[in-house]
């Protein structure tokens, strides 16, 4: 539990980086919403065996965080939690993948590795990017905009609703537990049985802390609008950020930008 409640406060921590006043924070939602949606298709879209060309989509999350002053031991932490899961996904192509597709010298490089390295590359890109979005964002404003842009209200408030209530759960959760370890003598009352009890105690402790907090909601006339902290208008800026940005995602989908600056290098062009 306190693992899950660090991960959340932590989460917590990265949305509250959204209250920054520069000119990234400033742009539209809408338009940084956009633009990461355009990054992302961008990135899972190409081949398997592309790898060199996802390189340089490193550009993006270089720039912005760069801009934005976003930590970047921060958004780093965060995203090689996810690497061990990507590289589940990957781990066995090496092994059903055999073909040589690359020649370092003596040494061959079959297909099987450089999938399992593109997944690796693709999941560092697109959490990367997700993360960069809701530090220069902030969830709520990030489910505002999908409102804005056609998303069905309904699904837009469900995201809203289970961002704040998972504060709500890990809350109870973290009381319930510094409960039980000082109601216990020792190792006693620690065990597997005990599971049971405290689940169905956490159980009804978040059922009335959120009807409390519906009650709440419906008394200050809660009515399923969003009002984000900060309002802004789609302007010129948006547009060429939206724009500028879009286009360059697909230059580097459309031309394997590294393999053209290789034969710069290497004097085949040029």
């Amino acid at each position: 539990m306190a693992s899950i409640a660090g991960a959340i406060t932590e989460f917590r921590q990265l949305d509250l980086m959204a209250n920054g006043s520069t000119g990234v924070h400033l742009l539209d939602a809408r338009a940084k919403v956009l633009v990461t949606l355009a990054f992302i298709l961008a990135v899972v879209s190409l081949g398997k065996y592309e790898l060199a060309a996802l390189f340089p989509f490193f550009l993006y999350p270089a720039v912005v965080m760069a801009l934005a002053n976003l930590p970047v031991r921060h958004i780093a932490r965060k995203v090689v939690v996810v690497l061990p899961f990507a590289l589940m996904v990957g781990m066995f192509n090496p092994l059903f993948d055999q073909t040589v597709l690359v020649r370092l010298g003596p040494l061959g490089i079959s297909g099987g590795w450089l999938s399992c390295a593109s997944i690796l590359v693709r999941a560092t890109l697109t959490v990367g990017a997700a993360l960069i979005l809701v530090g220069t964002t902030g969830f709520p404003a990030i489910c505002h905009a999908l409102d804005q842009l056609g998303m069905p209200r309904i699904l837009t408030v469900q995201l809203l609703f289970l961002y704040r209530y998972l504060f709500v759960l890990t809350e109870e959760g973290g009381r319930t537990a510094r409960a039980r370890e000082l109601r216990a003598f020792g190792k006693r009352g620690l065990g597997l049985t005990s599971y049971g009890s405290l689940l169905s105690h956490l159980l009804l402790r978040t059922w009335l802390r959120a009807e409390r907090i519906h009650l709440a909601m419906l008394a200050r006339g809660f009515s399923g609008e969003f009002h984000p902290r900060r309002t802004t208008r789609f302007g010129i800026r948006d547009f060429l950020f939206l724009a500028g940005w879009s286009g360059l995602f697909l230059l580097f989908r459309l031309v394997n930008v590294s393999q053209f600056l290789g034969a710069i290098v290497t004097g085949v062009v040029g």
